[in-house]
């Protein structure tokens, strides 16, 4: 499986739990407190005190909300194992589910675990809590953009649901694209920050479908996705390129094709001796009189 993806999911998360304002990634990294989704958090004047209350005529700010010292101190323990064992991750997070299945972290701790479960490649698990957290939060683009660019990768053919499983990973890609699109720059991250992070989630939507459709052996809009996915990936990813490759060849693009395989070749991988041997066969291909 792709070595990137976790590296890209926790860039994933940190971008969605900003957007949320104020999940537990950027709240610890920021040192500011946690705030429910939607609700800003109170201001504060310049000396540190709390803002003045309302004038007359005007709205009350919204109160603060409580805080559970013990909940604090569970996810906390919860999010420091996030660079851990997966298992340790995941039992943390069950745990933090099971106590306190109301909490305001608990988006952050179902996309943790849907993380955890594909560090373990344990599927099963992987796709239920994944329902799970889509079930209560749709718009969780960590979540949508992971499943579905692991369904088109762990693909087979003789699985009775396998064209539903690429149905459903088409619609999780592009529901994700529409989420990252209509994202507002969260304060919390300056403009190349949040540039960089929308980059790198929209990389692994158009990845995901590029193989969707490359499953489908619609060629010529999985060039489309992977042309979109190499092009705005800080590490373009190498089956990305070899994939590209392929399409390009069945539609006679020998050329194209030839510099998708040995931009393949250039990255380390499993894949590199076979995509210097494709990328000479699409040169000579491309080198035949038409």
């Amino acid at each position: 499986m792709r070595p990137r993806l976790t590296a890209i999911a926790i860039r994933i998360l940190m971008l969605t739990l900003a957007a949320n304002l104020g999940l537990a990634a950027v709240c610890f990294a920021q040192g500011a407190p946690p705030t429910l989704k939607g609700t800003p958090p109170v201001s504060s004047s310049q000396d540190g005190q709390q803002a003045q209350p309302a004038q007359p005529g005007q709205n009350p700010p919204p109160a603060a909300p409580k805080v559970d010292p013990a909940e604090e101190a569970a996810y906390k323990a919860y999010f420091d194992a996030g660079s851990g064992s997966p298992d340790t991750r995941i039992q943390l997070g069950n745990d933090f589910l099971q106590k306190y299945p109301m909490s305001r972290y608990s988006e952050s701790v179902y996309s943790g675990l849907v993380q955890a479960y594909y560090a373990k490649q344990d599927w099963k698990n992987f796709y239920s809590t994944g329902d799970k957290v889509l079930a209560l939060y749709p718009d969780d683009v960590t979540v949508l953009t992971m499943i579905g660019w692991v369904i088109p990768h762990v693909f087979n053919p003789e699985d009775p649901d396998a064209l539903k499983s690429l149905d459903k990973a088409e619609r999780y890609e592009k529901h994700a694209i529409e989420v990252i699109g209509a994202m507002p720059k969260p304060p919390s991250l300056s403009d190349d920050q949040f540039a960089q992070s929308k980059a790198a989630v929209l990389s692994e939507a158009h990845s995901g479908l590029g193989l969707v459709y490359f499953r489908r052996a619609q060629s010529a809009e999985s060039v489309s996705e992977l042309q979109q996915a190499t092009q705005s990936a800080a590490s373009p990813d190498q089956t990305d390129f070899y994939v590209l490759g392929l399409d390009l060849q069945k539609l006679n693009r020998f050329p194209e094709a030839a510099d998708a395989f040995n931009r393949c070749s250039q990255i380390m991988g499993g894949l590199q001796d076979r995509c210097k041997q494709s990328a000479d066969a699409a040169r000579k291909q491309a080198a035949q009189p038409k």
